[in-house]
């Protein structure tokens, strides 16, 4: 039996330059991506996204990481 179960994340965005309001608005057009916020604080922008497997967290962190002026991300992903 295989049982496929839906994977939460949220990942933090640092952005080196420019404007984070930009580069949230490219990783919101993710698919898989539910939400992109630009905030205050030691991260730029607070990426949640609902993710069928490991695989397809792997695709997004690569997407992300292929943005302009993204400098560093660090994924929490949700306990069940």
């Amino acid at each position: 039996m295989v049982c496929l179960m839906q994977i939460s994340v949220y990942i933090l965005v640092e952005v080196e330059r420019g404007e984070p309001w930009q580069v949230a608005s490219e990783i919101s057009r993710i698919e898989g991506v539910k939400t992109a916020h630009a905030v205050t604080g030691q991260y730029d922008i607070i990426v949640y996204a609902e993710l069928d497997s490991l695989e397809t967290l792997k695709d997004v962190i690569k997407r992300i990481h292929a943005i302009e002026g993204v400098q560093h991300t660090q994924t929490a992903v949700c306990l069940p």
